[in-house]
């Protein structure tokens, strides 16, 4: 019925198989920001959020969703991640946070969704823990960066 990865012929979503494919290491980098009030940035900067450590715990958030990608996302693949790193940079020109986040594993499949969850998960992390300051963050600017290894081998967002 379709050429479509994720369809059966009988046009019902499926998960891919992959049992045929070789394992080879993975890597995916993705990215994302938030924006808010200058004064909340102090505030994160400065670790004067009344919820605690943003950054800290926020960090810890994204890797803990990208080891749970397969659960929240129904077609994605369990992966043995062999490492997620998730870093929360400064941006005063926003203002606001930008966090990149990179998952490697070796494996049949690759790890952009959880390269991707781990930003997006990091983010929501960082307004909930500062919610209470400022509601008006906005996250935006998800997407991936580099994913490296499978069959179309190495890409980089132009």
């Amino acid at each position: 019925m379709s050429d479509l990865s994720h369809i059966d012929a009988q046009g019902r979503a499926k998960m891919v198989d992959v049992s045929s494919k070789a394992v080879t290491a993975r890597m995916a980098r993705a990215t994302g920001s938030i924006r808010m009030k200058p004064e909340t940035l102090d505030a994160i900067r400065s670790n004067a959020v009344a919820k605690g450590d943003v950054l800290g715990v926020a960090r810890i958030a994204g890797i803990m969703a990208a080891k749970r990608t397969a659960e929240l996302i129904p077609l994605c693949h369990p992966l043995p991640l062999t490492d997620v790193s998730v870093d929360i940079a400064f941006d005063d020109a926003l203002p606001g946070l930008r966090v990149e986040a990179a998952a490697r594993t070796a494996a049949q499949t690759g790890v952009e969704m959880e390269a991707i969850v781990a930003v997006s998960v990091t983010l929501v992390t960082v307004y909930d823990m500062a919610k209470a300051v400022d509601k008006s963050m906005v996250i935006g600017e998800i997407f991936l960066t580099e994913k490296v290894g499978g069959r179309s081998g190495h890409w980089v967002k132009p």
